[in-house]
């Protein structure tokens, strides 16, 4: 441990990341403590975790993303929280800012860490993903999982934030099939969140809200230029919204049924 800071807890959380996983644990041995809470894995992620010889694996039922958080920091020993996704790489530069904020800055509580999103192996530098940023260090005393999201979550923070100069390195695209399916989940969970806020459904969201987040992120924000790779990424986070919608046209029929069903 590094006398000259305090100590801090790495958190992962995994399903079936057995194509990142290394390089991302790789990156955070630096860290006094590494936690990943793992969802059952099924390709071998979860037996490569069990022979690393720093971290400690649980495992733990998916229910959303927000939860599996939750549940991984109630694990950390320490203050001081670095919280991955498992197909994100912190870079050596990163790696120093990290190690001499947390030994000289005792005022803010956390930081938001840019990202640089990766197409399989190239840079993408536009459609959308530009200005994307994200809470990655922070004090578990001064932070919680917001229980108002369960994809996408976010933290509460009690105090000072702060933002790093270096960027994260986030592998968000394997292949097409792997991001196709990882943004229609996220459109699935983010209808549920929606059903139980109780928002409505309206026919002009489904036909409307897909189309625009396609044309935001491909013309407005730049995707243009990304080429390919941007018709790509603009077009399946498109397809989230446009399955947002489909899944919460389903759930608000379903619970409508249900009532019929149950009327005396």
């Amino acid at each position: 441990m590094n006398k000259s800071r305090e100590p801090i807890s790495a958190l992962v959380i995994t399903y079936n990341e057995i194509d990142y996983i290394e390089k991302c644990m790789a990156s955070i041995d630096f860290a006094d403590e590494i936690i990943v809470v793992d969802s059952f894995s099924t390709d071998g992620t979860y037996e490569y975790l069990q022979k690393h010889p720093k971290a400690k694996v649980i495992q733990h039922p998916f229910e959303n993303f927000t939860a599996q958080k939750s549940f991984a920091l109630e694990q950390a020993s320490n203050d001081w929280i670095l919280f991955l996704d498992a197909d994100e790489v912190v870079t050596e530069a990163l790696k120093n800012e990290i190690i001499a904020t947390v030994a000289g800055n005792a005022d803010i509580v956390a930081y938001w860490f840019y990202r640089t999103f990766m197409f399989q192996n190239e840079e993408l530098k536009f459609s959308g993903w530009q200005t994307d940023k994200n809470y990655r260090l922070f004090r578990k005393s001064k932070a919680k999982f917001s229980d108002r999201k369960i994809v996408h979550e976010t933290l509460d923070i009690d105090g000072e934030s702060g933002i790093f100069k270096e960027k994260l390195i986030h592998y968000c695209y394997k292949n097409y099939q792997d991001y196709k399916g990882k943004m229609i989940k996220y459109g699935r969970l983010k209808a549920r969140e929606d059903y139980f806020r109780e928002k409505k459904f309206r026919y002009t969201s489904l036909l409307v809200k897909p189309l625009w987040k396609f044309l935001n992120h491909f013309i407005i924000r730049l995707g243009i230029l990304d080429g390919t790779k941007g018709i790509i990424i603009c077009y399946l986070n498109a397809l989230s919204d446009l399955e947002r919608f489909r899944e919460l046209k389903k759930l608000k029929k379903k619970n409508k049924t249900a009532d019929y069903l149950t009327m005396p």
